[in-house]
């Protein structure tokens, strides 16, 4: 399944695509850890968005379209984005480890942790790329 990104329907299909991908269980089987997403607006997007993921041991148990960040006060990972910047990681242009180091990309959380956990992070911006199937 592929949808336009950002939408409800872009996100239930990578939870269903993360819940089906086989590659992703096997490379995410030690994952423990929820994350936030912050878009801000840039571009195309005009008001702020967010979005949650619960993502346990290859699996995404829950995901939320636009809730308010004091829905979920302990997220492990809270991560901000402008919106091309999102879309630019979306679409292959910009890796995601270096949107990372040059802050286009911030991570609140266990940067240890994210980093040790590489392939996993590397392989959760795969499925979502996969799910992309257009950016508005």
């Amino acid at each position: 399944m592929s949808a336009i990104f950002p939408s409800e329907e872009w996100l239930k299909g990578l939870e269903e695509k993360l819940n089906s991908d086989e590659h992703y269980a096997e490379i995410a089987k030690n994952w423990e850890g929820d994350l936030f997403f912050n878009i801000e607006p840039e571009g195309n997007l005009k008001e702020p968005l967010t979005f949650y993921l619960d993502l346990w041991h290859g699996k995404c148990r829950k995901v939320d379209y636009n809730p308010a960040a004091s829905a979920y006060p302990n997220t492990a990972f809270k991560l901000s984005a402008t919106y091309n910047n999102i879309t630019a990681v979306l679409t292959g242009k910009l890796n995601p480890m270096t949107a990372m180091m040059t802050m286009k990309l911030k991570v609140n959380g266990s940067m240890a942790y994210m980093m040790r956990n590489v392939p996993t992070v590397l392989d959760f911006v795969r499925v979502a790329q996969e799910v992309t199937k257009e950016i508005v």
